[in-house]
């Protein structure tokens, strides 16, 4: 049978995690979806891979053997693709939202100067994948929005810090204020990332600075137009500063919160696998134009 390498990757990380919820969260799926990949990988074999029970999940001799071969069985096509890149000259930048990325034409068109054979693609992932493609191999590195799930296992070099300010219907009673205080935001209902995001979307409902105090969700979005429109509708979000440059609805308004820790921006790129010279090129490049004091 032909086999969606995606599938075996999400077969991988079950393995690994033994588990369902685990491998969720790292791969940036839901559970359902999850497991209907993982039988649609059994149904193509026509094995049982794993044995559920409230435990987790326990692999079958059969899924014993796929796991002792799936993970060279990727790396190999990894330098495969890695090879076609190259040849190709191609390199691919994931990142998630317009101001944590203004400068990079310019990195990008330094990197071509010094090496015009090459071309760079820029990849926008929403924010169900807070990795920018990353944890699913989809890019070769990516601007990112500090912390994010399954951050520890890739390359991350902090670029800039932005302070996080809040965003408010127009017609909300702090709408009229020049800092809002983050405790008068307690109870107001938040926009929300889904719950597989993990740190991330602790980061952004400030679960850190709230001394306990449960999160109000009024609304879960993944893409911008959805979380200004959620806004306009009568949440309320914190945002990075650059929010109020790149995302205007007439309806929400932009003020800047005392109480809340500053939003980190990063380049990351993987550990594990072998990159092209040129790739360091780019993220130098990269660094010298995103970098802020």
């Amino acid at each position: 049978m032909d086999v969606d390498t995606r599938l075996l990757r999400y077969f991988a990380v079950v393995a690994e995690e033994g588990s369902l919820t685990g491998a969720a969260e790292r791969l940036f799926v839901s559970q359902p979806a999850l497991t209907k990949q993982i039988r649609r990988l059994e149904d193509g074999l026509g094995v049982r891979l794993f044995v559920r029970s409230r435990s987790g999940m326990a692999l079958t001799e059969a899924g014993r053997e796929l796991a002792a071969r799936v993970v060279v069985l990727l790396d190999g096509w990894d330098e495969a693709v890695g090879a076609v890149g190259r040849a190709a000259r191609v390199l691919c930048l994931g990142f998630l939202d317009a101001g944590a990325v203004g400068d990079v034409p310019e990195g990008i068109a330094e990197f071509r100067r010094a090496r015009p054979e090459w071309r760079v693609e820029l990849r926008q992932f929403d924010w169900s994948d807070p990795s920018a493609g990353l944890a699913r191999g989809e890019v070769d590195a990516a601007v990112v929005r500090l912390p994010f799930p399954g951050q520890e296992k890739f390359s991350v070099r902090e670029l800039f810090v932005e302070e996080r300010g809040v965003l408010l219907p127009v017609r909300h009673p702090l709408a009229n204020s020049e800092t809002v205080e983050f405790r008068e935001l307690l109870d107001e209902p938040f926009v929300s990332a889904g719950a597989a995001t993990g740190a991330w979307r602790e980061h952004w409902l400030a679960v850190e600075e709230r001394d306990g105090r449960p999160v109000r969700v009024g609304a879960v979005t993944s893409r911008p137009d959805e979380w200004i429109g959620a806004v306009a509708g009568g949440c309320v979000a914190l945002a990075p500063a650059s929010a109020a440059r790149f995302y205007s609805h007439p309806d929400v308004v932009f003020r800047s919160v005392r109480g809340v820790s500053p939003s980190r921006v990063g380049l990351a790129r993987p550990r594990e696998r072998t990159q092209a010279v040129v790739l360091d090129e780019l993220l130098e490049a990269l660094t010298r134009r995103l970098s802020r004091s």
